[in-house]
């Protein structure tokens, strides 16, 4: 299965400014990579790099004025729906390795000491692993209402429970918070999910957040918002929450003119048709 992604976004900025990038496609996913069309700005010098979760950053001060980001690629991809490890164990704490550990203490939009007795109320009588995550998912599944209008940039998983309502974001952040506070490491994850096996999203198209949860040794995906198994995932970074992998950090002001997501399956002649344009 071949995959096109991108977006399209403007700016407007009012002094020249320093921006940090998280939008290109994850590391991980580099070798699946048919094409792209990177991000380029004509006449700003854009430096590359890698940060303390190994996203690919991109760093460049933006002059005043208008700015287009734009970026396209084709990423070939299994077409597989995403496994479901029933039988995926938890890992006591003293056996988790030093990397995981980071992944259980509480961070800006997870409060675990808000959400910990909760939390254990909750799931607490569920056998550990695999079960107890999809259990969370179903919980947080139920308990948000998704609503764009509702979209609040600073609210935080324990916000997220008592006011239930949100975006992808605030039922990730909850899910990552209940793991969490069980013991489970999780991370935040944000990339392009497209309607690939499923009815169209008649709503824009936009970037989505999952989280990841650290089971029998390895990270498995979960989706609180969806509740499904999918197809075509395809990562841009990884973190502790959305306050480590934001899309765009302006060190000044600027104000979004223009933004436009794209994440579609394409026939191999559809996607050497975008590379020929590309090039």
């Amino acid at each position: 299965m071949l995959i096109h992604v991108g977006y399209d976004i403007g700016l407007e900025l009012s002094a020249p400014t320093p921006l940090l990038l998280l939008l290109d496609v994850h590391s991980s996913r580099r070798r699946d990579m048919i094409y792209e069309d990177a991000l380029h700005t004509p006449d700003v010098p854009i430096s590359h790099g890698l940060d303390l979760y190994g996203n690919r950053t991109q760093r460049l001060v933006a002059p005043p004025g208008q700015m287009k980001l734009s970026y396209r690629a084709v990423v070939s991809d299994s077409g597989e729906v995403e496994e479901k490890p029933f039988t995926a164990r938890e890992i006591p704490v003293s056996d988790l390795p030093n990397y995981a550990l980071h992944f259980l203490s509480g961070s800006r939009y997870c409060e675990t000491d808000q959400l910990a007795a909760i939390a254990w109320q909750l799931f607490g009588h569920i056998s550990p692993g695999y079960q107890r995550v999809k259990a969370i998912c179903d919980f947080v599944h139920n308990r948000i209402k998704f609503d764009y209008q509702a979209a609040r940039s600073t609210r935080t998983a324990y916000e997220a429970y008592n006011e239930r309502t949100g975006v992808c974001r605030d039922y990730a952040h909850l899910a990552i918070a209940f793991c969490r506070c069980l013991n489970i490491p999780a991370a935040y994850v944000n990339g392009y999910l497209g309607d690939i096996g499923v009815p169209a999203d008649p709503a824009p198209m936009d970037f989505s957040a999952w989280f990841e949860a650290y089971i029998d040794h390895r990270w498995v995906t979960f989706d609180a918002r969806h509740n499904m198994a999918r197809t075509g995932r395809i990562v841009i970074a990884r973190g502790r929450d959305a306050a480590d992998v934001a899309m765009i950090t302006s060190f000044g002001q600027h104000y979004l003119r223009e933004f436009k997501v794209i994440c579609e399956e394409v026939a191999p002649q559809r996607a050497t048709e975008l590379k020929s344009r590309a090039a």
